[in-house]
């Protein structure tokens, strides 16, 4: 996908959200966000629009000194729903009048702007997914989109110790482990299959000739299931995955890869 893709799915992700929580009980707990209530996953999706979209309107170059924003919150939960379409539609004003090519800090691999729009659109996808699973409904994630999705977690996550810091412990002694698609075409690469190699010095993914190696683990599953499992919305266990090799090096990965 590309930056304009990115765009138009985050205000189709930011609909679909926003549809979703409408007419629901707000109070009503997410058991994906442990302690949050869907007014508090929606508060957090709008906030991270007015906060991503004011790191683009300034175009910054080095890491924030502060995270304060003006979020212009509403006064009773029932505004919340409200309140992040205006957040959204905020971001896709930004968006229209940024250079998304243009340099720009981000805490993950790509350093353009272009990072935080494909950023908010995973946040806030996964976080619709939530709410969807809250109030007991199947969410789903076109194919494309969630390739997508895993791409840019598993390029991002050895970042993110900053603010996930299990992921520091991905580490071990030159050791693989796959993710593949069942669904669609699997085997090219960038379109559903990901090798990531645990040294003792940290984890990255791997590219060059990647679809050739053997894993010494492999998860397989849909794309959809895939971007699910690894935001740990869904449980490995589940029937939706084929689980092969070395077991103990998977739950050494589901462990510390908690985003």
């Amino acid at each position: 996908m590309n930056p304009a893709q990115h765009t138009a799915a985050v205000a189709a992700e930011a609909a679909g959200f926003v549809a979703t929580v409408k007419a629901a009980d707000l109070s009503a707990p997410v058991p994906t966000c442990p302690g949050w209530t869907l007014a508090d996953l929606t508060r957090h999706v709008g906030s991270v629009h007015r906060w991503f979209t004011e790191l683009l309107r300034r175009g910054v170059q080095q890491p924030p000194t502060s995270r304060d924003v003006d979020l212009r919150l509403p006064e009773e939960p029932a505004g919340l729903p409200d309140w992040l379409a205006v957040s959204a539609a905020e971001a896709a004003e930004v968006f229209a009048v940024t250079d998304l090519d243009a340099p720009m800090w981000a805490w993950g691999v790509d350093q353009h702007a272009r990072f935080w729009v494909r950023r908010m659109l995973f946040e806030t996808l996964v976080h619709r997914a939530d709410a969807e699973l809250a109030l007991g409904i199947s969410p789903h994630i076109d194919r494309a989109l969630a390739v997508d999705g895993i791409d840019e977690f598993l390029t991002n996550l050895p970042f993110a110790a900053s603010f996930a810091p299990l992921t520091a412990g991905l580490r071990a002694p030159d050791r693989t482990v796959r993710f593949s698609c069942t669904d669609g075409d699997g085997h090219r690469d960038g379109d559903g299959d990901w090798l990531i190699g645990l040294r003792p010095d940290g984890f990255a993914l791997i590219t060059d000739e990647a679809g050739s190696r053997t894993a010494d683990a492999s998860v397989r599953g849909t794309a959809e299931d895939l971007l699910l499992l690894l935001y740990g919305r869904l449980d490995r266990g589940s029937d939706a995955f084929d689980l092969l090799g070395d077991q103990e090096l998977l739950t050494h990965w589901f462990t510390h890869s908690a985003f």
